[in-house]
């Protein structure tokens, strides 16, 4: 049967992508079919949408309902990790946020990580370089994020969503053949017409209706491979029109997909970030510490020890970190403004800190150098302590961890595109796998060295009236 469906007040036919071919059937949901081990695809028709503010910039877009996020997580441990994209991947922002996390939130999974963006490309091009670049590394599970440069920076048109759904469906399913697990992300927005358009076609609502309409192919796509699916496009379409509206000025406008429009600063990274987390199907449980000051004692979930206590003041180590940042809310070159567009800290960076047994109304929560009140209600039922210490006693020990790996996926970028496709990786490319794969090694365990279990300190002091 073929499948009519609508999506930002355009109309296609559905296409299935079966090998690389495009056939005119339905890709809706085959109940039946076993092609994959993640969570069940919904059974949802085609005609449901996002809810979406009123204004003039959700008008003309109306996105099919996302799919539900993975009810429990699809990482292994062990787990050997591909993050696959275009220029937007290689400026290794998203990549970065999403390596750091799982190293120092999930250190227990000992995720290994790479990052294989090239500037430029299209889900075709990718098909073409793939094996040398990405399977020849067996990766257990794979991020794409393909669709700003499939769509041509033009107004949609329907043959140009079976070219993207041929190319992204087969990379799906070669992925597959290998043994990963695929999540597909979709493109995300655009905040302006891309300067280096040739032919200027189109306005910059018809780019996004563009975007929007390859965002809900891949969730086809993704239905049809039985793979995950990244929602990109929508948070961070919503994110840009709320940005602008709550943090611009004339001197200085907020801008999630940044300052040309096409490639996000690190705002709008973080939200791309967060789609492929929660993707992920991570729960963001990362600490939970409960006191009972009638008795001074202090109980902690896995990965946090406790040393020692005293009165009301507690020493622990812990190796799970918070994910940590700090900044200006309102600059949208700043990940912690990023993470205030989106539920970041709520569903990916709860340190919950829950007090009992305080006979006073407030308390002073002293964390290492760091201090906050808290009313006793609101310690009482649990305080996220991620998200009320932006700075903290983690924040250095993260930062060592970020920037090495920065330093490793640089490398990685370095390693493919100017080493493997070079004359020297053209002569004897398996001499040239060995030799960069030993100088990347060094990069790896420097990231382990910079991992280290932090000791810190909470000390809870009642405040009476």
């Amino acid at each position: 049967m073929i499948r009519r469906f609508g999506c930002c007040g355009l109309m296609w036919l559905a296409v299935v992508v079966t090998g690389g071919t495009v056939t005119g059937q339905s890709v809706g949901i085959d109940p039946v079919s076993t092609a994959s081990d993640l969570a069940p695809i919904p059974t949802f028709g085609p005609f449901l949408y996002e809810s979406k503010p009123d204004g003039v910039a959700f008008e003309k877009l109306n996105p099919r309902k996302c799919p539900p996020m993975p009810e429990q997580s699809l990482l292994r441990k062990g787990d050997r990790l591909a993050i696959i994209g275009d220029s937007i991947t290689e400026q290794k922002m998203y990549s970065r946020i999403i390596e750091t996390y799982l190293t120092v939130c999930l250190p227990q999974l000992e995720i290994q990580t790479r990052q294989l963006g090239w500037s430029g490309e299209t889900a075709e091009r990718f098909l073409k370089r793939m094996d040398q670049d990405c399977l020849r590394f067996d990766p257990t599970i794979a991020t794409l994020c393909y669709g700003m440069n499939d769509a041509k920076y033009r107004p949609f048109d329907f043959n140009n969503s079976v070219w993207f759904a041929s190319h992204y469906g087969a990379i799906a399913e070669r992925l597959q053949q290998s043994g990963a697990r695929v999540i597909l992300g979709s493109p995300g927005c655009a905040g302006k017409i891309a300067k280096w358009t040739k032919t200027k076609a189109g306005t910059l609502d018809e780019h996004n209706q563009h975007l929007c309409a390859l965002r809900d192919l891949t969730i086809e796509i993704a239905g049809e491979k039985r793979v995950g699916f990244a929602d990109v496009f929508w948070p961070m379409y919503m994110a840009q029109v709320e940005g602008d509206a709550r943090y611009s000025t004339p001197e200085n406008p907020y801008e999630v997909a940044g300052s040309d429009g096409i490639h996000p600063g690190w705002s709008g990274h973080t939200i791309m970030a967060y789609a492929f987390l929660i993707a992920m199907g991570l729960d963001g449980d990362l600490a939970k510490f409960e006191i009972d000051l009638a008795r001074n004692k202090l109980s902690a979930s896995d990965g946090h020890q406790l040393e020692s206590q005293s009165d009301r003041q507690w020493t622990l180590t812990s190796s799970r970190y918070p994910f940590c940042a700090s900044g200006p809310v309102d600059d949208d070159g700043n990940i912690r403004s990023g993470m205030s567009m989106v539920p970041f800290n709520e569903r990916l960076n709860r340190w919950t800190l829950r007090v009992t047994g305080l006979d006073a109304p407030m308390a002073m929560v002293h964390w290492g150098d760091f201090s906050q009140r808290f009313p006793r209600e609101e310690l009482a039922v649990g305080v996220n302590l991620a998200e009320k210490f932006d700075v903290n006693p983690f924040s250095e020990a993260f930062g060592r961890v970020d920037q090495a790996v920065a330093a490793k996926q640089a490398y990685e970028t370095e390693q493919i595109k100017k080493r493997f496709h070079s004359k020297e990786g053209q002569a004897d490319i398996e001499k040239t796998v060995r030799e960069t794969e030993a100088e990347r090694m060094l990069l790896v365990q420097a990231i382990e060295a910079a991992r280290q279990p932090v000791s810190h300190t909470i000390l809870i002091e009642p405040i009476l009236p």
